[in-house]
């Protein structure tokens, strides 16, 4: 049976490939946005010419943006310390809890490694506040539900 560190490298390393992915489909659509932007020829029209780049250059900052939060949050992800045994809910904890298991960095979403799912939430969302600085045995209400902190790690 393998340790709680060993599931947390697991989903850090599991958000890591994603992001990574993310970052290389970014990248792909903003060089092939640039490519389409500079092969547009003039036409006669000009003003369709000028509406058409101006369109890909606004989408180029669109994907831009993206990448540029894209690597933000990989950036953080790197910043988890695993030698770290967390004693509170804070960035870069696994919680378990009796309604469902979260790990604290970022919105994620869910995320299911060997059979068991775990919610990557930011500090910053509604359930994220709610729990935040609270303790293994810990309560707290969400959603009309008490929640006990069970675990973290």
């Amino acid at each position: 049976m393998e340790t709680i560190f060993e599931l947390k490298n697991k989903i850090v390393n599991h958000i890591r490939e994603k992001l990574k992915t993310t970052v290389a489909e970014l990248k792909h659509n903003i060089s092939l946005a640039k490519e389409s932007r500079d092969n547009e020829t003039k036409s006669s029209v000009g003003d369709k010419y000028e509406t058409s780049r101006e369109m890909v250059n606004i989408e180029i900052e669109k994907l831009s943006l993206q990448l540029s939060k894209t690597l933000i949050l990989l950036n953080e992800l790197e910043k988890i310390n695993f030698q770290k045994e967390y004693r509170l809910v804070e960035f870069g904890s696994l919680i378990f809890t009796n309604n469902a298991n979260y790990f604290i960095s970022f919105g994620f979403g869910k995320i299911e490694i060997e059979k068991v799912i775990f919610f990557g939430i930011s500090l910053e969302s509604p359930i994220g506040k709610a729990m935040k600085g609270k303790k293994k045995g810990d309560t707290f209400r969400f959603q009309s539900n008490e929640v006990v902190i069970k675990e973290i790690v």
